[in-house]
C-alpha cells in the first residue's frame, strides 16, 4: 500500500517492513541511490537477527520526484515482491491534517493548538470536535473550526454519525485530547484513520472518576501519561509514548492533578508529533518508534 505525494525537491519518508533476510538494507539503499535520492536518515530494527520481522524507516531528499517517481514506485514493487515487504512512502512536506476531539477539559487541546501555531507540530489542524461547547471561543481563536456534537442520551448513535460525517475524507487522524466519551467498535473502523488517545498511567488501577484523589489516598509516589492508538479494547491500544515525574506525600490532590496535566501535555504531544513524522510503526499490540 502507498501514499504518495511528492513533488520536486520533496524530503521523503521511505519505511519498509517484512521478515529480516540478507540483502534488505542493500536493496532499498541502493534503489534510492539509483534515483538520486540524498539519504539523511536511516533507522532499522530486527526483533531477531535469524528470520525476524524487520523494521526500517528511511528519510531522503529527492530533487526532480517527478521525473524519478514512476521508475522509485515500479521498482519499490519490485523490491516488495522479491523481499516479501510492505512499504509506505509519504512526503514530508506535505502536513498531515487532523481532527482533534475534547470534552471540557483544555490543557491537552490548547497546548497542541499552540504548538502547531508555532510550528512545532508539522499538521494542520482541520478542526476540533467537542462534546461541550465551553471551549469554542478559545479554539476559534486560533482560526480552526470548532463543531459541537452533544451528548445527550447513552444511544451515541446519531453523535458518531455526525462526526463521522465531518471527518470522513477530511483528517488523516484524529487526536482525542481528554475526550471524555468511549468510540463504537463501529465508529472505530468506520472512522479507518489512526485515533490516539492520553490518559493517566495509573490504570488498571485507580479507575473511573477523581483517580488522583484515589492516588492521593494510597499514596504513590509517581504519576504519568499513557499515549496509545486506540482499538475496540478499551486503553489497550499499541502504546506510542508514556512519561513519569516523582511526587511527594505533601503534594495535595489538586497539585498532583496539575503535574498529572503537564506530563498528559508533552506526552501527547510527542505523541502526536512522532505519527506526523511517519516515526512510529505498528505492529500487532506494539509499536516500534524511530
Amino acid at each position: 500500500m502507498t501514499d504518495t505525494h511528492l513533488v520536486d525537491g520533496a524530503d521523503a519518508t521511505l519505511i519498509v517492513t517484512g521478515k529480516d533476510q540478507p540483502g534488505l538494507v542493500a536493496a532499498v539503499s541502493s534503489l534510492l541511490r539509483d534515483v538520486g535520492a540524498n539519504i539523511f536518515t536511516l533507522d532499522q530494527y530486527s526483533t531477531d537477527a535469524s528470520g525476524g520481522r524487520f523494521f526500517q524507516r528511511t528519510q531522503f531528499f529527492l530533487d526532480g520526484f517527478s521525473a524519478a517517481r514512476a521508475r522509485l514506485e515500479t521498482e519499490l514493487d519490485g523490491i516488495a515482491r522479491e523481499f516479501g515487504l510492505s512499504w509506505k512512502l509519504t512526503d514530508q512536506s506535505v502536513p498531515k491534517r487532523v481532527a482533534i476531539f475534547a470534552s471540557k477539559s483544555d490543557h491537552c487541546l490548547l497546548d497542541l493548538l499552540w504548538r502547531q501555531r508555532r510550528g512545532e507540530l508539522p499538521v494542520t489542524i482541520s478542526m476540533v470536535i467537542a462534546n461541550h461547547a465551553e471551549l469554542a471561543d478559545e479554539v476559534r481563536f486560533f482560526g480552526v473550526p470548532f463543531f459541537h456534537t452533544p451528548t445527550v442520551s447513552t444511544d451515541h448513535s446519531d453523535v458518531e454519525a455526525e462526526q463521522l460525517r465531518l471527518i470522513t475524507g477530511n483528517v488523516d487522524f484524529v487526536v482525542l485530547a481528554r475526550y471524555m466519551q468511549i468510540f463504537t467498535p463501529e465508529f472505530i473502523e468506520r472512522a479507518g484513520v489512526p485515533i490516539i488517545n492520553i490518559h493517566h498511567s495509573f490504570l488498571p488501577a485507580f479507575v473511573g472518576a477523581a483517580p488522583y484523589r484515589k492516588a492521593k489516598e494510597r499514596g504513590v509516589k509517581l504519576i504519568g501519561a499513557t499515549a496509545h492508538y486506540i482499538t475496540a479494547d478499551l486503553d489497550e491500544g499499541p502504546i506510542i509514548e508514556q512519561d513519569v515525574v516523582r511526587v511527594s506525600h505533601d503534594d495535595t490532590v489538586e497539585q498532583l492533578a496539575r503535574r498529572g496535566a503537564d506530563v498528559e501535555r508533552q506526552v501527547l504531544a510527542r505523541a502526536v508529533l512522532w505519527h506526523a513524522q511517519d516515526r512510529v510503526i505498528r505492529t500487532e499490540n506494539q509499536t516500534i518508534v524511530f
